[in-house]
């Protein structure tokens, strides 16, 4: 498992090292004027700042200037006034900013990526993700919004006398916390339907990864969104979370399901809706009609895509006994083939972790593990010689419900493998436990796998393909089931999701009293016989 350790500085973004609020020492910093830039973006008056450091080196890339709850007020303020002006204006131009937006990112890419890399330390082909489902995610909402808002016409009680009309009329400010695993993916994609519905946008990055949300903050100023429309906050969830639910109409969160929780209880104490993408504990199935090449090549990006900290990512595969030894030689070889590399160059096939917190957790689940028996196929070690927290790609076998990875979620590379003889009983495994984001099953009968996917507990199933055939395909729901989430992101119910049904209603000519003398009684006699007659005509 070959790595490197020399990341390949280069283009606009760097500054020289002797940027004094910087580490001299540091392979590479941020230039000063580019982060001014970023940050002048932030509602934040506190004087305070905190370090963004690159998970590469540990070094600091910038400092963040800090909010208060008094900023995230603010920030409430101005995106209300912002949104009664934004709620006027037509769908279709709104529509255009979007596609606008879409341009800017594909044009923009390599910038996007750069940053990506630096702040979270992923390899650049999965920073490459990033602009990608942006890009996707404005394209598509941006060519189906006016069919989504539209007014829409539905069945009178009388018909030709009662005509019904439904609106979808936007909530007003959505509040968004979004994680530092996909700092730019997670920080735009939920917010642009809300955009595209007339809502305004109050958003609380993760500290970790403040630049990416802010560079994607720049950008919808430069597609043509008013700027007041898109409001940044800064800081630590404890601080700015609850002032940041206080002020919304609608809060969208990512991350931990016991963060999660936390949050639903306040939305509910507060009667607003939420929507929810919390953790995963997710299943790959192997068939034993899979064709074993693809399923151990799918099985890689299942796990280790992002070092693991992907909320779709594999973390338990179950394989037929009548192919587990010839699968897992394939899936063992090309794991240790692996690249691992802190670079900005495309030559890493994985890059590291975020943060020392999320080393020490990845760790203590794989020496968990193996005290308890587990045995390591693959990987299994801190990688220090590259980076402060990388970790190889770790396969396990032999891991029992008294391990600390059996059922908890890792979110790290590492992923463990199990036999099966039943498929009955290895769909009943893979929906042990609470979770239910993502699963994925590999077989030739494609009908037969479909037909598993049914009885497996999960938001999204993905047929011989990890997680990119649900995830990209926009016009389909993704989110969780059970304690891995509320709600959905993508599609019309991720458009919806912000806005209210507004049901209008115009009676002509018949009202619904006695007219003409008719008594009470009379009137409940001709009712209920119409009632019979609809009935008789099919009518719903």
């Amino acid at each position: 498992m070959s790595g490197s350790a020399n990341p390949q500085p280069g283009g606009p973004l760097l500054g020289g090292p002797a940027d004094p609020e910087h580490d001299p020492s540091a392979a590479y910093v941020l230039d000063r004027g580019y982060v001014d830039r970023l940050t002048s973006r932030l509602q934040a008056s506190s004087g305070r700042t905190f370090a963004v450091n690159s998970p590469i080196d540990g070094a600091p890339l910038a400092h963040i200037p800090a909010s208060t709850p008094a900023d995230v007020a603010e920030a409430y303020v101005r995106a209300r006034r912002a949104q009664a002006a934004w709620a006027r204006v037509p769908v279709e131009t709104r529509a255009a900013a979007m596609l606008r937006l879409h341009d800017l990112i594909l044009d923009r890419q390599a910038e996007i990526i750069d940053l990506i890399v630096l702040e979270s330390g992923k390899a650049r082909k999965h920073a490459f993700d990033e602009p990608l489902h942006i890009a996707l995610t404005a394209r598509y909402y941006a060519r189906t919004a006016e069919r989504f808002l539209g007014t829409e016409r539905r069945g009178g009680v009388v018909p030709g006398l009662t005509r019904v009309e439904v609106n979808q009329v936007p909530k007003g400010v959505v509040g968004i916390i979004s994680p530092w695993n996909y700092p730019f993916t997670m920080a735009l994609c939920d917010g642009l339907p809300a955009l595209l519905a007339g809502n305004a946008v109050v958003a609380k990055p993760d500290e970790q990864t403040m630049l990416s949300a802010l560079l994607g903050a720049r950008l919808l100023d430069e597609a043509g969104f008013p700027e007041d429309l898109w409001q940044v906050v800064a800081g630590p969830g404890p601080e700015i979370g609850p002032p940041l639910i206080e002020g919304a109409d609608y809060v969208c969160f990512t991350g931990s399901t016991a963060t999660g929780r936390v949050i639903a209880g306040q939305c509910a104490e507060r009667l607003i809706g939420c929507s929810l993408e919390l953790g995963g504990k997710n299943p790959l199935l192997v068939l034993r009609d899979a064709d074993l090449e693809r399923a151990a090549e799918g099985a890689v990006r299942a796990s280790f895509s992002n070092a693991g900290q992907l909320c779709v990512s594999t973390e338990r595969i179950f394989v037929a006994d009548q192919v587990y030894d010839r699968f897992v030689e394939r899936f063992v070889a090309r794991t240790e083939a692996m690249t691992l590399g802190a670079t900005l160059d495309w030559g890493n096939d994985m890059g590291t972790l975020v943060s020392q917190a999320q080393l020490d957790r990845v760790m203590a689940h794989i020496d968990d593990a193996v005290a308890h028996g587990a045995r390591v196929l693959a990987g299994g070690r801190a990688r220090p010689d590259l980076g402060p927290y990388y970790v190889e790609p770790t396969i396990l076998e032999g891991v029992t419900p008294e391990m600390a990875c059996f059922a908890h979620e890792t979110f790290g590379p590492v992923v463990s493998l199990y036999r099966f003889h039943d498929e009955a009983d290895a769909v009943a495994r893979a929906n042990e436990g609470d979770y239910g984001l993502n699963a994925a099953i590999f077989s030739h009968d494609g009908a037969r796998a479909r037909s598993l996917a049914r009885h497996i507990k999960c938001g999204s199933v993905n047929i011989n393909e990890a997680f990119a055939a649900s995830f990209a395909s926009l016009d389909a729901p993704m989110g969780g089931m059970r304690s891995s989430g509320l709600g959905r992101r993508q599609s019309r119910e991720g458009i919806l999701r912000y806005t209210e049904p507004q049901t209008v209603a115009t009676q002509r000519l018949l009202r619904f009293a006695p007219m003409l003398g008719m008594s009470e009684e009379a009137y409940a006699k001709l009712m209920t016989a119409n009632l019979r007659v609809m009935k008789r005509l099919g009518r719903a």
